[in-house]
């Protein structure tokens, strides 16, 4: 790992609203829809969640997917939508940001702004984003290595924003049986190499809904500052992602059972 670096491996809390995210405060939850798709949709599910117990409303508005065909998502309406849903239920909301051009808009609504796995290289994208003061979550992109998730960060955080939070969603290897092969050892390495909290996304993960309890479980063994996971009202049906989506009465056995 080279050393001109800024971030040395100092422990560094991120503050959303009374929320600190880092050290040895308690794991944070963040659960919600992979995208939002309707008012009553994002409604329902934000009272469920607070219910059961959650820290972060997490829905897609812009949603950046493979096939041009599938679901993009209902970007400003469904902003509008997630950010009604945070209010009416005292969460903090979190989004993905994909394009600069929504950054303003986005910033206004959203209490942190997530930058997707294909963003992570976007360095350009990242050199913005560090001019934000808003927290980061920057996921690691789907084959990135160590290095390179550490110098991504280091793009945020060397103009200006150090409030950035970490997700491992695992990364493409040649077995195809889950989704992705989620890498759990990232978690104690990158706390150690840049200071910053690390949270854990079992569901892009690993595809499969059955496997998002044990690998949460597994991932606050290693020591994740929290987990962020795919909850829908009913899976089946969703629009995106239903199949590694969790119903509220999984996602409760989920957080009884941590």
């Amino acid at each position: 790992m080279m050393d001109k670096r800024i971030l040395t491996g100092e422990q560094i809390i991120v503050e959303v609203g009374n929320l600190k995210i880092g050290g040895n405060h308690p794991p944070i939850y963040i659960a919600g829809p992979c995208s939002v798709e309707s008012k009553e949709q994002i409604m329902e599910t934000a009272f469920q969640l607070k219910e059961i117990g959650v820290d972060v409303l997490r829905g897609g508005v812009f949603k950046p997917r493979t096939s041009p065909y599938a679901f993009q998502g209902l970007g400003i309406e469904g902003l509008e939508y997630l950010k009604e849903a945070g209010k009416a239920t005292g969460l903090p909301i979190i989004t993905e940001l994909m394009d600069e051009k929504y950054m303003d808009v986005v910033a206004e609504h959203a209490d942190i702004i997530q930058i997707g796995s294909r963003n992570m290289f976007n360095y350009s994208f990242l050199k913005t984003m560090g001019r934000l003061d808003k927290p980061i979550l920057l996921k690691r992109g789907m084959c990135a290595t160590i290095e390179e998730w550490v110098l991504a960060a280091e793009y945020i955080v060397a103009h200006g924003n150090k409030n950035v939070i970490l997700c491992e969603r695992g990364i493409r290897s040649y077995d195809h049986y889950t989704r992705n092969t989620l890498d759990l050892a990232a978690v104690p390495i990158m706390q150690k190499e840049t200071g910053l909290p690390v949270i854990v996304d079992p569901s892009h993960g690993t595809g499969i809904r059955e496997l998002v309890k044990p690998m949460s479980k597994a991932a606050l063994a290693c020591g994740a500052n929290g987990l962020m996971i795919e909850v829908h009202p009913n899976p089946p049906c969703a629009l995106s992602d239903g199949h590694q989506s969790l119903t509220f009465e999984e996602y409760e056995q989920v957080r009884r059972d941590k």
